[in-house]
């Protein structure tokens, strides 16, 4: 059984439940806060275009439990991420030459299925991605490609993900790609920014040699989080903990790698065009800070005056007008 929703946007009765206790969502909720949202888009001058479809707003909805003003944050940092970072967060195309050979090699896939929560499982192997051949770019854009095609799924919005992780092969080269600037900013965004439920982090086979960077990065997450990361030694001792039967075959579970790219490459496909439609969302940039353009991840601060070029404008059209500081 089914529960429907207006725009044909549809939960399982098990994961609206969910959701209801989760999330707090239900139809007032919903209806409440998509017209909330929509409301600040059309009144906020610093969106020129943005997708205002049920699907697309739901999704921060949910990463924030329908705190429209904390959803309307996101999906403003969203905006600005998108597009301060063009060249690697636009032209989300699995068909492009680098996207299709990182694809082809499993540097990133979600398995087909969800386990016994919902919930889908993405594989990154990060020692596939050859960093003298591939730019930083190029991993940005295809973290963005696969995160934006799972959250097309409006059961995969309320279940959430869990990531597995196989450091074999990483080394030097690969933490060099990014400044440790932008290396913070990523990580932040990734957390603050992109509107996804993450459940669960396993990580295996990170070498010793890389754990300062490894203890680095979870210092940037929140305790949430962190305290939802899980690092392995090896593939032995990770297996007796979690669903082998989610890993491809070569990690204890029943289907190949290679029949698991191939099918998560149709769903690649089956969203192609929707991604690329993305590029047409725009913000106006010189209504934000500098540090804002480059990437800086702040807090929203609700009521404070918006600004452009000395001129403060008038916030009593919408209680969610923000200003955009600088960390």
């Amino acid at each position: 059984m089914t529960v429907e929703y207006t725009d044909c946007i549809t939960l399982s009765e098990e994961t609206a439940e969910l959701a209801e206790k989760e999330l707090r969502e239900n139809e007032a909720t919903r209806r409440h806060g998509l017209q909330q949202v929509r409301d600040w888009i059309v009144k906020n001058p610093r969106i020129v275009h943005c997708r205002d479809d049920e699907n697309f707003l739901l999704r921060f909805l949910r990463a924030k439990k329908f705190s429209a003003p904390m959803a309307e944050e996101a999906l403003e940092r969203y905006l600005l991420l998108r597009q301060s970072w063009a060249a690697a967060f636009n032209n989300m195309d699995c068909t492009l030459p680098n996207m299709k050979h990182l694809i082809d090699a499993g540097y990133l896939f979600a398995a087909p299925g969800r386990d016994k929560y919902g919930r889908r499982w993405i594989i990154a192997r990060p020692g596939v991605f050859d960093p003298h051949k591939f730019t930083n770019e190029d991993m940005c854009r295809i973290h963005g490609l696969v995160y934006e095609t799972l959250l097309e799924d409006s059961e995969s919005q309320v279940r959430g993900f869990v990531h597995f992780a196989d450091g074999a092969g990483v080394s030097f080269p690969h933490i060099t790609l990014f400044t440790p600037k932008e290396a913070v900013r990523i990580v932040k965004n990734g957390e603050r920014t992109l509107p996804m439920r993450h459940k669960q982090v396993y990580g295996i086979n990170v070498h010793p040699s890389l754990k300062y960077v490894l203890d680095f990065g979870l210092s940037l997450i929140s305790d949430k989080i962190r305290k939802r990361v899980k690092i392995y030694s090896s593939m032995e001792e990770a297996s007796d903990e979690i669903d082998t039967n989610m890993l491809p075959k070569e990690y204890g579970g029943v289907i190949p790698m290679s029949e698991m790219i191939e099918k998560f490459k149709e769903e690649l496909m089956a969203m192609r065009a929707k991604l690329l439609s993305h590029d047409e969302m725009k913000v106006r940039l010189e209504m934000f800070s500098e540090g804002a353009r480059v990437g800086s991840v702040t807090a929203l601060k609700q009521g404070s005056a918006l600004t452009c070029g000395g001129r403060t404008l008038d916030t009593t059209l919408c209680g969610s007008f923000r200003k955009l500081e600088v960390d």
